[in-house]
């Protein structure tokens, strides 16, 4: 069996005193989908911001193509790891055209450039000139995956892509992420939409006050046993 892109092994995560994440292990193949589902306060952010460097582990706990991980933030990018955040954050005196270019920035090799988002998200490519505040918030979330994108990610982590968007949006952009996994990019969802997390992911782990809870194929786990472990009934 090949060793997973990405191996997280008895993660703890702290915010000064506060100790957010108990233990957290999860793996990512290659060109995997990986759902991480469970309820505000969970420890998801805080799990996805581990792995991108935002928080810092010890230097055995995450485990990135082979080798551990333990750089700063910037240099995971450089690596191959890209983090699309929860609330998009865009640069809001900067055009959509203006923020994908900054994510390309370390001019990381791979298939994805400005033409490739277009391709993808063809909207933007319309709006290219619009200031990123001028965009719905669908359009928004477009561009900070673009943004990502631009990095030539091999793990692209999401945190709750369809926060705040109406259902169709959400079903417009999860349907272009086939497209990423067939270009080789693994993928880690964290979603509160459980059934959109099933559909997408081929493995979920759910989280409750920062431990996994359960964890296994999305088409296996039954919903009493998501529900138990979201709820932590």
């Amino acid at each position: 069996m090949s060793e997973p892109l990405l191996r997280v092994a008895a993660l703890d995560a702290f915010y000064g005193g506060f100790q957010a994440l108990f233990g957290v292990s999860l793996d990512v193949a290659d060109g995997e989908v990986v759902a991480v589902i469970g309820a505000n306060g969970a420890g998801k952010s805080t799990l996805l911001q581990s792995i991108a460097g935002l928080l810092p582990s010890r230097r055995d706990a995450i485990v990135f193509d082979g080798e551990p991980i333990d750089v700063a933030a910037y240099a995971r990018v450089a690596c191959g790891i890209a983090l699309v955040p929860e609330g998009r954050r865009l640069f809001s005196s900067l055009s959509v055209e203006e923020n994908l270019v900054i994510g390309g920035q370390l001019r990381r090799p791979g298939p994805w450039n400005l033409d490739r988002v277009y391709e993808l998200f063809p909207v933007l490519a319309e709006r290219r000139r619009l200031p990123a505040p001028a965009l719905s918030g669908g359009q928004q979330q477009m561009v900070a995956i673009g943004r990502a994108l631009m990095a030539n990610p091999k793990l692209l982590l999401c945190d709750e892509i369809s926060l705040g968007l109406a259902p169709i949006v959400v079903r417009e952009i999860y349907a272009r992420l086939p497209a990423l996994t067939r270009e080789g990019v693994s993928l880690v969802i964290v979603e509160q939409d459980i059934v959109q997390a099933l559909a997408a992911a081929s493995r979920v782990y759910c989280l409750q006050e920062g431990r996994v809870a359960l964890s296994g194929a999305a088409d296996a786990l039954t919903r009493d046993a998501i529900s138990a472990a979201y709820f932590g009934v």
